[in-house]
């Protein structure tokens, strides 16, 4: 025969085909759709640094959590924007906190929505860190304790999967150890393992107003050129008691997400974080860019680089346009 037997494009020739082929595949029961909940009523605010996302009420986030529940999305992840701030973040685990009130309206209008809760205090602090200050330093020991009451606050509400994202040394272990003492041992724990001091979290700051009022974390997120550093975050995370790990963000650390899949059997999750997303956005309403396209092909390849679950601004989009 004078041309090869195997010829790659047999597979290629239609949607059905190549649909019937694929190998890596997005779907809503992937995907984990963040929402930004503060202080207030009624309100439904778009925010100026993220396009198609809101800021919510407590008494209007349910109706948000529905919806999302109604298109397949199987879990929100709750961020807080308190009305008070102080130097340690005690609105944090405050019993009527903006979180736990979500948490327990969107528990009683959808409760087979899985409620995820962002356990950081760099939303509530005054100073914008993710912890206790002291001097021009964050002291870790110190804000690991306060890390495990936020997350108690958030079991006791009602959150299915508490998510440290703040980096500090041991604080899966010491929210594991308060979950497992107060009977909620079937609370999960999804960490932010590997969480990078990132140049692509712009637009969430400015969401979050959660922008550190001096210096930078660089103490505590990680060194952006750092492989081996991630790997060991990420295994001292789940023998700390870690269910879910996380590596954030996604589409610029699709090599950290595959060497993860390498090397541990649990849950990975990436974040397609704020600056990713709006870099799509902005480049479709520059008209470059075909969004759907784009969007997809995103998702697509943090799926393939080895992610089981995707945190993504896109999930409402991607729902519908896959349903």
């Amino acid at each position: 025969m004078g041309f090869p037997r195997n010829r790659m494009r047999r597979l290629r020739t239609g949607p059905a085909m190549r649909s019937l082929v694929r190998q890596t595949k997005v779907g809503a029961d992937d995907l984990i759709y963040p929402l930004f909940v503060r202080e207030g009523k009624g309100l439904k605010e778009p925010i100026k640094s993220m396009a198609g996302c809101f800021h919510f009420s407590p008494d209007t986030i349910a109706a948000e959590a529905t919806e999302v529940a109604s298109l397949g999305i199987p879990a929100v992840l709750l961020f807080g924007l308190p009305d008070k701030k102080d130097e340690i973040g005690s609105q944090a685990w405050a019993e009527d906190g903006v979180i736990q009130r979500a948490i327990e309206q969107i528990k009683q209008a959808v409760p087979e929505l899985l409620v995820i809760t962002d356990v950081c205090l760099c939303e509530f602090t005054s100073h914008g860190h993710c912890g206790v200050v002291k001097g021009d330093k964050v002291d870790n020991d110190s804000t690991c304790g306060l890390l495990t009451k936020m997350a108690l606050s958030h079991a006791q509400a009602g959150a299915d999967i508490v998510a440290p994202s703040d980096m500090m040394d041991g604080r899966v272990k010491c929210i594991r150890e308060a979950l497992e003492e107060n009977g909620f041992e079937n609370v999960a724990i999804m960490s932010y393992a590997a969480k990078y001091a990132s140049a692509f979290y712009g637009p969430f700051r400015d969401a979050a107003e959660s922008a550190p009022s001096f210096g930078d974390r660089r103490t505590y997120q990680m060194d952006p050129p750092n492989v081996g550093e991630a790997m060991a975050e990420i295994a001292l995370d789940i023998e700390e008691g870690a269910d879910i790990v996380m590596v954030k963000p996604a589409l610029a650390y699709l090599d950290i997400i595959y060497r993860a899949r390498q090397r541990f059997d649990c849950p990975i999750a990436a974040y397609n974080v704020s600056g990713e997303y709006m870099m799509v956005k902005s480049s479709a309403a520059a008209g470059l860019a075909d969004e759907q396209a784009t969007m997809m092909e995103v998702l697509t390849a943090i799926k393939r680089a080895g992610a089981d679950i995707i945190i993504t601004y896109s999930a409402k989009e991607v729902a519908k346009l896959l349903s």
